[in-house]
């Protein structure tokens, strides 16, 4: 492997503490690199264009930065996933409020006209639905990111047997034909890339518990 697994560990614990200093840019990339897409896509299921989703994706990021220093994990008060759930929440609700009452507000996953409006739905720390959603792509991001560790410490032909036939789902003969292997083998890499994912999910869980 490229990467040694204590390494790995290492900087999964540390990352929020290390992001705390502002000059650790490796760091912030690293956070921006896993959580774009969680805030970015949530803030379009609130209904927000492109353009409002990237501003408010810009203005949770900078809230990050601005508050990190004073958030300290504490499974009684709540958690960090929690935590900056609250934060895109807010400039998510900032983004509407810009639009004015004339500004119409296309249907999306968080937008049911039936219920109750989606500037306070969003706002409601306690709407089920909008957590639901939040829990919800918030492990589809974790997948991703623990994925991508695990592509890089691959042999890339096994990650590329595991990605055709557990992503793109190909017949395991396909699979085997198609990069030379016995049948059998593509269930054994299947198996242990699968674990190592797994890994890499609980030391993510572990950062943003």
């Amino acid at each position: 492997m490229a990467t040694n697994d204590d390494e790995i560990i290492r900087t999964r614990v540390t990352l929020l503490n290390r992001m705390k200093n502002w000059d650790d840019q490796s760091s912030w990339q690293e956070f921006f690199n896993i959580y774009w897409k969680l805030i970015y896509g949530f803030a379009r299921k609130a209904g927000l264009t492109e353009a409002e989703a990237q501003d408010a994706l810009q203005e949770t990021m900078l809230s990050v930065a601005k508050n990190l220093p004073g958030f300290k994990y504490n499974p009684e008060i709540g958690t960090f996933k929690g935590w900056l759930l609250t934060l895109t929440r807010w400039r998510i609700v900032d983004q509407l409020r810009k639009r004015g009452p004339m500004v119409p507000h296309h249907p999306s996953a968080l937008a049911d006209p039936a219920r109750t409006a989606t500037i306070e739905r969003i706002a409601d720390e306690n709407s089920a639905d909008v957590n639901a959603i939040w829990e919800s792509d918030w492990e589809k991001t974790l997948y991703a990111a623990g994925l991508q560790r695990v592509k890089l410490r691959l042999d890339p032909q096994k990650f590329q047997i595991f990605d055709f036939y557990v992503t793109r789902e190909w017949p395991p003969e396909k699979v085997a034909q198609t990069f030379n292997v016995a049948v059998n083998q593509v269930y054994l890499v299947k198996n242990r890339v699968t674990e190592m994912l797994r890994e890499e999910i609980r030391r993510l869980e572990r950062e943003a518990t």
